[in-house]
């Protein structure tokens, strides 16, 4: 990537926020029904412009790159969003099981390895 091709992608990129960012932004309200996550979308869909517009050149309908990639991001988030989700569940019954709760009948497990097989198949998880 070269200085001139990264300033003519970022002048173009900057061209199309300021004439099709409210209809890229309105038809990701529509497909993702979320005003704040469209907006995110958004964003994140002129930043990838200006990460690969200077690199691949820009497209040859940008709003509906734009609209592609802004709908990408936003289920990518949502999949991300919901990993973490189901980590705090997990972590939240790994939380409610009480300290002196013992798997082998009160004995100590003192090899870390069998006390993560343990934790791994308790019934909790």
């Amino acid at each position: 990537m070269n200085e001139g091709s990264a300033a003519v992608a970022r002048a173009t990129a900057e061209a199309i926020y300021r004439a099709e960012s409210r209809r890229v932004f309105a038809t990701l309200v529509r497909l993702l029904g979320d005003f704040d996550l469209a907006e995110e979308a958004l964003h994140d869909a002129f930043r990838a412009a200006l990460e690969q517009w200077p690199r691949d050149g820009v497209p040859e309908n940008p709003r509906a790159w734009l609209v592609s990639t802004g709908r990408f991001k936003a289920i990518d988030g949502i999949r991300r969003q919901a990993r973490f989700v189901a980590i705090d569940d997990v972590a939240e019954q790994v939380d409610a099981i009480p300290d002196d709760a013992s798997p082998l009948d009160g004995e100590s497990i003192e090899d870390d390895r069998l006390r993560l097989v343990f934790t791994c198949c308790h019934p909790a998880l």
